[in-house]
C-alpha cells in the first residue's frame, strides 16, 4: 500500500487579511526637559552624520536644531545652525531646504529687528521658489513678506514704553 500524497503547499493555507491600524501621532508639550532631550538627540544625530560625511542628512539635522532653538528664543544659535544648513543645502542643490532655511533666517532677522536683511532673504527665497515652480512655498513666502511689512510698520516697543512716563508726568 502506497500512502497518498499530501499537499503541503502555501496555496492551501486560509487567506488572512490583516487589519490596518491608524496610528495617531502623539504630541508632547514642549517643556524645557523635552526641548533639551530633543536637542541632545538631534545634536547627537547631526554629529554622527557629519562624522561620516552624510552632509545632506546633517543639513536637515541643523535645520531641526534651529527650529528647537527658535522655540526657546535662542536666536543666535538658531541663526548659526540655519546658516550651516543653508551652506550644505546650497552645495547639494536642495532647493526646498534652502528655501526653508531662508525663511527661517528671515524670521530670526525680523525678530532681531533687522528688517532689511529679512526682506532680502525672503526676496531670494521667493525668486528661488518662483524659478522652481514651488507654488506652495511662494504663497508662504508672500504671507511672510506681508507679515514683515506689517511688523515693520508697528511702532517699536522700546519707543512706545519710553514715551509712557513722560506722558503721565505732563498729565499730572
Amino acid at each position: 500500500m502506497i500512502a497518498e500524497v499530501t499537499d503541503h503547499s502555501v496555496a492551501r493555507l486560509p487567506h488572512i487579511t490583516i487589519g490596518v491600524q491608524k496610528i495617531q501621532m502623539l504630541r508632547l508639550d514642549r517643556s524645557d526637559y523635552n526641548l533639551e532631550a530633543a536637542e541632545r538627540q538631534v545634536t547627537k544625530t547631526a554629529q554622527h552624520n557629519m562624522r561620516f560625511r552624510v552632509y545632506s542628512e546633517a543639513s536637515y539635522n541643523f535645520n531641526e536644531l534651529a527650529g528647537l532653538y527658535l522655540q526657546q528664543n535662542r536666536f543666535t544659535e538658531a541663526k548659526w545652525f540655519l546658516l550651516q544648513s543653508n551652506n550644505i543645502s546650497r552645495a547639494d542643490n536642495n532647493d526646498k531646504l534652502t528655501i526653508a532655511n531662508l525663511i527661517g533666517l528671515a524670521t530670526i532677522k525680523a525678530e532681531l529687528g533687522d528688517f532689511t536683511q529679512a526682506q532680502q532673504d525672503l526676496a531670494e527665497a521667493h525668486e528661488m521658489a518662483m524659478n522652481r515652480g514651488y507654488r506652495d512655498d511662494m504663497l508662504r513666502i508672500e504671507k511672510k513678506i506681508s507679515d514683515l511689512k506689517h511688523k515693520q510698520s508697528l511702532p517699536k516697543p522700546e519707543l512706545r514704553y519710553a514715551q509712557t512716563p513722560a506722558a503721565t508726568t505732563k498729565a499730572g
